[in-house]
């Protein structure tokens, strides 16, 4: 049997010299030091991620999981429903005791309702090990132990964008990977323009490795040779200093709507780009009569577009006149689309930047996402990295991601997906490994109440996560300094061997080992596991990378010399400027994968959807939930500067961030002092699904009217017992709306939502996020 500590082939004790590993935030060396863990950031990064510095204090957290735990509800009750599920005990049971357990519930779900009343949860990034990927491990072990699962679709990131894109514009990889790097961005970017910015704290991470963070040195080069930046939304940190942008301070969710008036601007002025419009796009004809308000009598012109946006007219005219002429890339951050109606800023990007003439240019264009992750704007590598096969699934139903609350709550109701008409499964177990969408999903109350109907759920977490507290059977898992694994991402270079620095944490195992032993007990860990160990498996997947390097006459080192080294570049594809340049130079012969091989300013096939909410080209479409008396403020819910989503927020780096054990909300000077707020009050935020409590930050760098607080604060409700307790860390979900972008993506829109804001004057309750929720075996 393959365990956790049958991979601590090489020795790991203390005052040992430090070992490659590798993580979303950066490539980097650990070791155990005194009983301590130290960490450095690969020597060959330019600007490291201090997120790294979450490891030492995370490693032997109390936070921690130290053995199966096991719901007392759920033992004494059988499965079922129940409310208890986030406010019951939980007792500990042996590791062969719960995977009976576990194993018999899986046959019982399997035999009576079919693989299809299974939910494969696992919704989080590709992880930086290409072995223990946690989606690829449980989606593997349904597939082969189970028949598979329902699954799900999309992700909270770009939910909008990844279903829109390809009707309009092409193959998503190609708009995001394989289009204007930042490279180009530094040799040949005149203006960029950027809805929504390009935060560092965003693009400093990646889904998988990354040994080198390029964008602030990318953006200082280009700077330098004279390139403005030029950042629109409410908050000017969205853009580093190093790109010494300019700040046109918008009101949320209003960027469609200054796109359209920027390109209203070209066409009365005849400075849009007429023959490319004709040639490379279809459609163009049907957007101008409603630009020009022909169709609905509203000219989207600059006067129109200033007071939904907040931003002056003649700024406007001015901003689209200085566009004109220039080597110009317009870019549309992520969180645009999360939001309702996203899938029109990222539309209504593309018609800009093809009115501007400047798609399949060098540095300019249409750079999507650009800045929201750090493998956009890179280059793919020439030989393929190790990967772990998940078979085949032999369940075809899903859902979109952000619709898990729907599908349990709602199980054979219909709804609009894709031009589709589908139905949500009935779903009897949940069993997830890797993400937790206590951190990810909105309106967190009502997804306590979607997963107290379900028979079960099982969880594999390294952590008492608010996805852990409310599981009915909780299988702790390794941290991945605790084992050993090949780090790697197609849009990175560096090869690394991530060794293992420590033993696992108390009786954890990996998720590997854990699976071959529940498959074992279904009578399927031969088709689980081939026969092989983990380190077996590591040789396996790397072989083909080692192939391909030695025919295309490259240095191939062995498994053995990869090991025993610190990690080694793999070659590069050019930066061509992928489909999109092939394109724009040749519309005929390198056709974009829509239905009409162009650019869709209007599409025909979104239009027969017939979905109001999203029609057949950009629409301006006013927000439903708009300030009022009761929730005069627009909160911003962004994503956090030091932790990756919810991961390791009991981390040092973490930790030292927060005010008064809070997360930091900042909000304007005016606001706050119209309110009788002061820098560093602990302030209550609050709508009609909820409340929390945060520290507060007054700045300057952030638009009146609007309150900014991040996601990632684990859930801490004052009262678990209570249906809408107060949620004393700090976390907006609680108060984020759980409704899809349109009937055509139903895509997160977790980004916006109207909220109230005042000062907390009671006593401060105690933060609890990371106490253990039952007592436990907690190794010295």
């Amino acid at each position: 049997m393959t365990t956790s500590s049958d991979q601590m082939s090489e020795p790991s004790g203390a005052d040992e010299s430090f070992r490659p590993h590798t993580s979303h935030w950066g490539v980097f060396s650990a070791r155990m030091q005194d009983g301590r863990l130290e960490v450095r950031p690969h020597p060959g990064d330019p600007d490291p991620n201090e997120i790294i510095q979450n490891f030492p204090a995370a490693l032997r957290h109390r936070a921690r999981i130290a053995q199966p735990m096991v719901r007392r509800g759920w033992l004494e009750r059988g499965p079922g429903p129940d409310d208890r599920r986030g406010r019951d005990e939980y007792l500990p049971m042996s590791w062969s005791a719960v995977l009976d357990l576990l194993g018999g519930e899986l046959a019982r779900i399997r035999d009576n309702h079919g693989p299809g009343a299974i939910f494969g949860g696992s919704y989080g990034w590709a992880s930086a090990g290409r072995f223990h990927h946690a989606q690829s491990q449980i989606h593997r072990f349904l597939n082969t132990s189970v028949g598979g699962y329902v699954r799900s679709v999309n992700s909270y990131s770009s939910g909008a964008s990844s279903v829109l894109v390809p009707h309009v514009i092409g193959d998503y990889e190609d708009l995001v990977k394989r289009n204007v790097s930042w490279e180009q961005i530094a040799a040949h970017s005149e203006i960029v323009l950027a809805f929504g910015g390009m935060a560092l704290k965003n693009s400093m991470v990646a889904g998988g490795s990354i040994s080198k963070h390029v964008e602030r040195g990318a953006m200082d080069r280009a700077r330098a040779r004279g390139c403005q930046f030029v950042l629109v939304g409410p908050l000017r940190g969205d853009l580093p200093e190093e790109a010494g942008a300019e700040w046109v301070s918008s009101n949320p969710g209003s960027d469609t709507a200054l796109m359209m008036a920027l390109v209203h601007t070209l066409v009365v002025n005849g400075l849009h780009d007429r023959g490319f419009l004709e040639r490379c796009t279809i459609g163009w004809p049907i957007f101008e009569r409603y630009l020009l308000g022909e169709t609905d009598g509203q000219p989207k012109d600059a006067a129109w577009a200033a007071a939904i946006t907040g931003v002056p007219a003649d700024a406007i005219t001015a901003l689209a006149k200085r566009l004109h002429g220039q080597r110009a890339l317009i870019v549309v951050a992520h969180a645009l689309q999360r939001a309702e109606h996203g899938e029109q800023p990222v539309w209504m990007g593309m018609v800009l930047a093809a009115a501007l003439g400047q798609i399949g240019l060098p540095g300019g264009g249409y750079g999507y996402g650009l800045g929201a992750i750090a493998y956009y704007g890179r280059r793919y590598n020439a030989v393929p990295v190790p990967t772990f096969s998940q078979g085949r699934n032999g369940v075809s139903d899903f859902i979109p991601v952000a619709r898990i609350a729907d599908m349990l709550l709602n199980p054979g109701t219909s709804y609009r997906y894709n031009g589709q008409t589908r139905t949500y499964p009935e779903i009897k177990l949940v069993y997830w490994a890797g993400g937790n969408p206590f951190h990810h999903h909105q309106d967190l109350n009502r997804l306590r109440q979607a997963f107290a109907w379900l028979d079960t759920l099982v969880v594999h977490e390294l952590a008492w996560t608010a996805t852990a507290r409310h599981a009915d059977i909780v299988l702790p898992c390794t941290m991945t300094l605790e084992r050993e694994d090949i780090g790697g991402s197609s849009n990175d270079p560096l090869l690394v061997p991530m060794q293992p620095v420590v033993e696992p944490y108390g009786e954890a195992r990996d998720d590997y080992a854990i699976f071959a032993d529940l498959a074992e007990r279904l009578g399927t860990r031969q088709a689980f596991t081939e026969g092989r160990s983990v380190r077996q498996w590591l040789e396996h997947l790397y072989e083909p990378t080692r192939v391909e390097l030695a025919a295309q006459g490259l240095p191939a080192p062995s498994f053995q010399e990869f090991w025993a080294g610190e990690g080694f570049e793999l070659p590069q594809l050019p930066d061509d400027g992928g489909r999109l340049r092939k394109f724009r130079e040749d519309p005929a012969g390198h056709p974009l994968p829509t239905p009409t091989g162009k650019l869709e300013i209007y599409s025909e096939t979104i239009a027969s959807f017939g979905e109001a909410d999203c029609p057949g080209h950009p629409t301006w479409l006013g927000p439903t939930n708009v300030p009022d008396k009761a929730s005069p403020y627009v909160l911003v819910a962004n994503q956090p500067r030091t932790r990756l989503h919810s991961q390791f927020d009991f981390g040092g780096h973490s930790s030292e961030a927060k005010h008064r054990g809070r997360e930091v909300a900042s909000m304007h000077p005016a606001d706050a002092a119209a309110r009788g707020i002061a820098d560093g009050d602990i302030v209550r935020i609050s709508n009609e699904r909820g409340a929390c409590l945060a520290g507060l930050r007054v700045t300057d760098g952030i638009r009146q009217g609007v309150i900014q607080l991040p996601t990632g604060a684990w859930y801490d409700p004052a009262d678990p017992t209570e249906d809408k307790s107060l949620w004393v860390h700090g976390n907006p979900n609680v108060l984020t709306r759980d409704v899809g972008t349109s009937a055509l993506a139903q895509g997160c829109t977790g980004q916006l939502t109207t909220v109230q804001v005042e000062r907390f004057d009671g006593n401060l309750p105690p933060i609890q996020a990371y106490d253990p929720p039952a007592r436990q075996v907690v190794p010295a």
